[in-house]
């Protein structure tokens, strides 16, 4: 892993924007940082928890001046037999997944500076992803997106349309587990389509448009206070023009 680490970093640049793993622990404290920023806001410090030390750090810099304008990190499995001990278990029930028998990868505190605007950036975490699961064989992705804010009344027309269209397959329905949620209930009317793509998140947006699917219900996170669904990207199942966009932002 260490071997992969030192190529990727060395080699992946695009437009004035850099990536690479993090390799030491001021590194980690950095994504901390941003993370705060971006889940907390100003002044919050460091968001920081225990699945921090059994992840690898991915770090998007602005290459002219240095700062750290997106990151994320990343826990494998070699299958779903280990899903338990996953960040997103701790919300879901995910013993559906259990059974899944390719590799798998959780991505987790996805987060860009709340003061950049540029949508690159989005686009060259997502070619570091693909790097990422090309190497290793990754067959699935899954993880957290949230809304910001805890209030799911603020998001009913992404959360119609989630319903309506992104529902995972049964086979890999995640169980309610969490303490407080918000279940996906039928509405009469049909989801505004172009409320609901505004207001989707666009690390959710992009899990969708590869062909991505999320949980029944919503996990109301008073600490972080946002709305979060589990989301589940299988790698076979990404559109070919999608996968060759893809491809494209990690040369």
């Amino acid at each position: 892993m260490a071997a992969f680490a030192a190529r990727f970093a060395r080699s992946f640049s695009k437009g004035r924007y850099r990536v690479r793993f993090a390799t030491e622990a001021e590194d980690i404290a950095a994504a901390q940082r941003l993370r705060a920023r971006a889940f907390r806001g100003e002044g919050a410090g460091l968001d920081a928890d225990d699945f921090d030390a059994r992840s690898i750090h991915v770090l998007v810099e602005d290459a002219q001046g240095g700062e750290l304008v997106c990151c994320y990190r990343l826990m494998a499995f070699a299958s779903g037999a280990e899903i338990a001990s996953s960040y997103s278990a701790q919300f879901y029930g995910l013993d559906a997944l259990r059974d899944y028998p390719g590799p798998m990868v959780e991505m987790g505190r996805f987060c860009i500076d709340p003061a950049r605007r540029d949508p690159d950036i989005l686009r060259i975490a997502w070619g570091a992803m693909v790097r990422y699961v090309d190497a290793h064989g990754v067959e699935m992705l899954f993880g957290c997106s949230s809304f910001h804010g805890a209030d799911a009344e603020a998001h009913l027309a992404a959360l119609d349309l989630l319903r309506e269209r992104h529902l995972a397959p049964k086979r890999w329905l995640p169980r309610i587990k969490a303490p407080r949620v918000f279940r996906f209930g039928r509405r009469r009317d049909k989801p505004d389509l172009k409320a609901a793509q505004r207001a989707m998140p666009p690390l959710l947006r992009t899990y969708l448009m590869m062909g991505g699917w999320v949980s029944d219900h919503a996990v109301v996170d008073d600490d972080l206070d946002t709305l979060h669904v589990f989301t589940g990207l299988e790698i076979k199942g990404i559109p070919p023009m999608r996968q060759k966009l893809l491809r494209a932002s990690a040369v």
